[in-house]
This record gives C-alpha cells, structure tokens and sequence, in this order.
C-alpha cells in the first residue's frame, strides 16, 4: 500500500470507529480489533504519574465481547446516545509492524430527555496493524483528561 493509502485506510478506521459506537452498533465495531487487541481506559493524571491504575482494561478481543454482552444483558445503566467529536489524526510512525497513531476526541452524552452533556475529552494513543489490506487495533488507549467520570462508564470510548 502507498503511504497515501495507508493515511485514508487509518482515518477511515479512526472516524468508523467513532461512529459505530455512536451508531450502537457495537457487535460489529469488535471487528475494527485485533485478536490480541489491548483496550484501555486511563486518566491523564495516572499516566503522568506513571501510575498503572486503569478506568477499563481488556487484554484481548473475547474481554470486549464480554463487556458488550454485559452491556446488553446484564448492566443497569443510564440509556444515552453518545456522539464522538474526532481531533485530525496523527500518524505518528512505525512500531511493531503497525502504526502509531494519536488523535483528540470529545464524547457527548444524550440522555432520553434530549440533555446533552460533555462526558469525556481525551487523546487515543493507538496501534493499528494491518492484514489482508485492512487495518485493526491492535492497541487502543483512551488517555482521558477528564479526570472524573460523571455517570457508569457503559459504553466505550
């Protein structure tokens, strides 16, 4: 693939990302990960300090179905609609076979009365490899600035 064809095939993974969250469209959004994939949530603050303490971890992809499936079968959470806000993406170089890549977010939460609010704003901090041309998180990390999280942390990042 040409470098040109490697930044659109990233951006698009990054902003489909986003929206299949948004779109509730969770079982499918598994397939932007690795197997091996590592999903993680932590604040600014922790990170900084070196601190290992994480808001979600997941080590491989069968942990984030099992969070899905929670999420749709077990959790008792408030119903919202979330609407992610994606920074420029940053290819910042090669690592391990993929690339490394950071982008700003901002994540709105909707409840069902129509109250929008700002729930998190953060940088991703991300691995993507590629296979067969299309490319997947093999690490994905949430650094959130937003050091408190308002309500239960249901759906991803």
């Amino acid at each position: 693939m040409s470098d040109a064809e490697v930044r659109d095939a990233i951006n698009d993974l990054m902003a489909d990302y986003c929206h299949y969250i948004d779109d509730d469209r969770l079982e499918e959004w598994l397939d932007f990960f690795t197997e091996d994939c590592e999903y993680k949530i932590l604040s600014r603050e922790n990170e900084e300090s070196d601190l290992p303490l994480e808001l979600l971890s997941c080590r491989n992809k069968n942990m984030l179905r099992d969070r899905i499936l929670s999420l749709r079968e077990a959790n008792i959470y408030n119903i919202h609609f979330d609407k992610h806000v994606l920074g420029a993406v940053r290819i910042l170089g090669k690592e391990n076979g993929g690339y490394r890549v950071q982008a700003n977010y901002s994540l709105y939460q909707s409840n069902q009365d129509g109250v929008s609010e700002l729930f998190s704003v953060g940088t991703y901090r991300d691995l993507i490899t590629f296979a067969a041309g299309k490319p997947q998180f093999k690490q994905k990390i949430a650094v959130a600035d937003t050091f408190g999280i308002p309500r239960l942390l249901s759906t991803p990042i």
